[in-house]
């Protein structure tokens, strides 16, 4: 099975994604969309991106490795009764079902960012956005201090080195990186530029329920945590990431809400 399905389907990121929805709406405010506008979002999780750029007017394509994400977010499509909006599995390395020049706008938040082969997932995403068009990323730093990237660094700690070969999903978060990896799919590098934004997750319960979340439902997470109890480190992970979520949170009256720094790239085609 492939490895990165597979990781995506062990948990359940739709209960994560819950936390999120606030900042997807504001992010997708900020991106221009209008009626008609064809927008194509990879590494779709359930619609927290899709499902607000539908509701702004566009016809909106969401494509996730995860066959649970994809059910989850077609679910939520017809709650929300959209006709605009549907969900597909799809490979970011490989959108083989999608023909060239398709889109006006490719979004991926979160998303093609953990895709293996990364040049890759650049031409793809070139290959399916029309001439000027745009590709907008949001990808987490490595280093950062805020949240996201803390969760990752403190759990590959707990987990065994990564096979020969294996390139960081977090280096999409180095803009370095990012200006090769879009030159080598025939982007000229003025036409790319990135900035730094804050995305926040905000929910209604505490900072250790929320560790408990990612514990239970998010892949990684999920993976360091059996790593650490076969060697019996199960709660040094827990209260290294229980101080994490208690030291950023910003939120009252026993609620969370902890912003994280990304990166968040815009590409003229």
């Amino acid at each position: 099975m492939n490895p990165n399905k597979q990781l995506w389907e062990k948990g359940d990121f739709t209960r994560l994604a819950e936390t999120m929805r606030e900042s997807g709406a504001e992010l997708v405010s900020k991106l221009g969309i209008t009626k008609g506008l064809n927008v194509l979002d990879l590494g779709c999780g359930d619609g927290t991106t899709a499902i607000p750029a539908a509701k702004s007017g566009a016809n909106v394509l969401g494509v996730d490795i995860a066959s649970n994400l994809v059910e989850a977010g077609n679910a939520r499509v017809r709650k929300e009764g959209l006709k605009n909006c549907t969900f597909q599995e799809g490979d970011a390395t490989n959108l083989q079902d999608l023909p060239d020049h398709t889109f006006d706008l490719t979004v991926s938040i979160f998303g093609a960012m953990f895709a293996p082969r990364p040049l890759d997932v650049a031409k793809e995403m070139v290959r399916v956005t029309r001439p000027g068009g745009r590709i907008v990323m949001g990808n987490w730093i490595p280093g950062d201090p805020t949240l996201v990237a803390q969760i990752l660094k403190i759990s590959s700690a707990y987990t065994p080195p990564p096979p020969d070969g294996f390139i960081s999903p977090m280096l999409w978060g180095v803009e370095t990186n990012v200006v090769e990896r879009f030159a080598s799919a025939g982007v000229p590098k003025e036409n790319i530029s990135c900035t730094r934004d804050t995305y926040t997750f905000n929910a209604p319960f505490s900072p250790s329920q929320f560790v408990d979340r990612f514990k239970n439902y998010y892949g990684p997470t999920m993976n360091a945590f059996d790593a650490a109890e076969k060697n019996g480190k199960t709660a040094d992970l827990q209260r290294e990431l229980e101080t994490l979520f208690e030291t950023q949170n910003k939120g009252t009256g026993g609620n969370t809400s902890i912003p994280a720094t990304f990166l968040r790239v815009t590409v003229t085609v």
